[in-house]
């Protein structure tokens, strides 16, 4: 198993990729904690890994509070001992429209979730990693923060703002070998496709495809591999990697 003992917080691991990383890293050995702020998606993702036999368990929180973020850390801690590997995965979307429709408050609240949680997260677990003598870090970011789409500007420019935090968080921490990795998925059949095409409709979703040389829109399992890689000690040298899931999208 090649997450044997590793201790994990997936945040957003309510549903979509974050449900597909924890549930592939339990099953890899780790022992992890899913956070989201929907208590019902995240307990039954927790029952769902102790019920197939791994370790889960777990945590509400907002991730664009800091006292949040704090807690998981802390819970984390009490029930396992350490931690290990903080994936920063929730995430949301204003809906796709022209720049000008989009109000302050989505776009608030799209730049708190996507772009202050990382900032929260380094905060809280930066300090914790030194300490331990390191940990890693791995951040879901998009293929919007490389090959943006119309419509999707605020949006596009929080992925981007992770993936530039990603790589500079990623310099400044090697030397307390503190490992800092990204994964850009292209877009997913997850809650927020529908968000991300203004309407789900097989034309608008027809459209999407074939924007992908492999035909297909992205899948949990797909995100959940790349970041299990990066999280093992397979990737004990790789630190300031975005890689990209997304079927030729950006090449």
């Amino acid at each position: 198993m090649r997450l044997q003992g590793k201790v994990v917080i997936v945040t957003g691991g309510g549903s979509g990729f974050g449900e597909g990383i924890a549930t592939r890293f339990a099953a890899e050995g780790a022992r992890v904690l899913v956070n989201d702020i929907d208590r019902d998606s995240g307990q039954r993702v927790a029952r769902a890994i102790l019920e197939a036999g791994g370790e889960a368990h777990f945590a509400h929180g907002d991730v664009s509070r800091g006292p949040d973020i704090g807690n998981l850390l802390a819970t984390a801690h009490e029930l396992y001992g350490r931690l290990d590997v903080m994936v920063n995965n929730a995430g949301v979307s204003h809906r796709n429209k022209p720049l000008l429709e989009i109000d302050e408050a989505d776009f608030d609240r799209v730049f708190a979730t996507n772009v202050k949680s990382i900032y929260w997260s380094a905060r809280h677990m930066v300090p914790y990693f030194r300490r331990q003598g390191g940990g890693a870090f791995i951040n879901i970011a998009s293929t919007a923060g490389v090959r943006p789409r119309p419509g999707l500007v605020w949006y596009n420019s929080t992925k981007g703002a992770v993936i530039t935090a990603s790589k500079s968080l990623a310099v400044e921490l090697a030397a307390d070998r503190i490992r800092v990795n990204c994964v850009n998925p292209v877009a997913g059949d997850t809650p927020l496709l529908g968000t991300f095409m203004g309407e789900d409709t097989p034309e608008n979703r027809a459209r999407f495809i074939a924007s992908i040389p492999l035909g297909r829109l992205s899948s949990p399992r797909d995100v959940a591999n790349a970041a299990l890689y990066l999280a093992s000690d397979d990737a004990e040298f790789i630190t300031g990697v975005c890689l990209e899931v997304d079927g030729g999208r950006c090449v």
